[in-house]
């Protein structure tokens, strides 16, 4: 057998090559380590928020709220939570489609106003759903009690349904010699059209007057509304309580200043109230949501 004998410098040469290829490999692989960390960090957590509404009209302040809340709790947006914002447009008839589409999401907590947790709470039982709702949560079936909610619903309700038959007793101080009073409903609110109907009916009885409910559930739906006001000549218009309508808040009102200018009805009279960013305390539903981002297996026991 021969032995070969290498050179100095062909050893020299060969260490030196063998070196760099390790210098190369190391950096290579060091190169990879900041992506390989990454991808091993928890995703953030994401907030589905589920409304029924527009997110333009009266429904800017309550989104900014909502962050404002979140924030509070700890969460800011794009830093340390994903929130995800679906809106039925007003569309109700959409809303268990889109909250479908959420129930297979990976999702910390879900954020919805009445109709969209109505549609959630039958598909999902695990994920904590934090709703806002105008209505009485127990009357409408989303919670057990006020005190006591049970299974994974809580929640803020700031009872302005319950509020709708006072609208109709300052209308009728605004306007004490009108008899005939309209009430805009929207039908299309399951959780609302009905309660609010029978108890603005029940008022009109008690102060004596004539009610007209009259219907609208989308913007088509206006025209036809107006054009029977016109025949109607109430002394009043007090609009329900419903998503839709707030966000279309500025639409309505145009439209009232336009038909009392062209049928000569009494002008409509305002009386202006806390603006929603002012409720933020209440409708936003960000502190439960923070709760239960900071504790992810937590059941609702509190609905206000």
């Amino acid at each position: 057998m021969t032995t070969q004998h290498l050179s100095p410098l062909t050893m020299l040469l060969s260490r030196h090559t063998r070196r760099r290829a390790f210098i190369a490999l190391l950096g290579a692989s060091a190169a990879t380590w900041p992506f390989v960390a990454r991808a091993q960090q928890p995703a953030m957590p994401m907030v589905a928020f589920l409304n029924s509404a527009s997110p333009g009209g009266g429904y800017g302040p309550i989104v900014a709220a909502f962050r404002q809340g979140l924030k509070e709790a700890g969460y800011v947006e794009g830093q340390n939570v994903t929130v995800e914002y679906r809106w039925a447009e007003g569309q109700y008839d959409r809303v268990p489609m889109i909250a479908l589409e959420l129930v297979g999401r990976q999702v910390a907590v879900l954020v919805a106003n009445s109709p969209g947790v109505q549609a959630l709470k039958e598909a999902i039982t695990t994920t904590p759903i934090v709703f806002t709702t105008a209505a009485d949560p127990v009357q409408i079936g989303l919670v057990a009690s006020m005190s006591r909610p049970g299974g994974n619903v809580t929640g803020a309700t700031i009872l302005a349904a319950e509020l709708v038959p006072k609208r109709l007793e300052l209308a009728h101080e605004l306007v004490p010699t009108a008899s005939v009073i309209a009430a805009l409903i929207n039908p299309a609110n399951r959780s609302t059209a009905e309660p609010q109907s029978r108890d603005l009916q029940a008022a009109a009885r008690t102060l004596g007057l004539q009610l007209h409910v009259v219907h609208a559930s989308t913007e088509r739906d206006f025209d036809t509304v107006f054009a029977s006001l016109a025949r109607l000549r109430p002394g009043a218009l007090v609009i329900g309580s419903d998503a839709f309508f707030i966000s279309r808040n500025e639409q309505l009102a145009t439209l009232a200043v336009r038909h009392a200018d062209a049928h000569d009805f009494p002008g409509p009279r305002l009386r202006r109230g806390r603006r929603p960013d002012e409720l933020r305390r209440q409708p936003r539903g960000s502190v439960p949501s923070g709760r239960h981002l900071h504790r992810p297996d937590s059941q609702g026991r509190e609905a206000g």
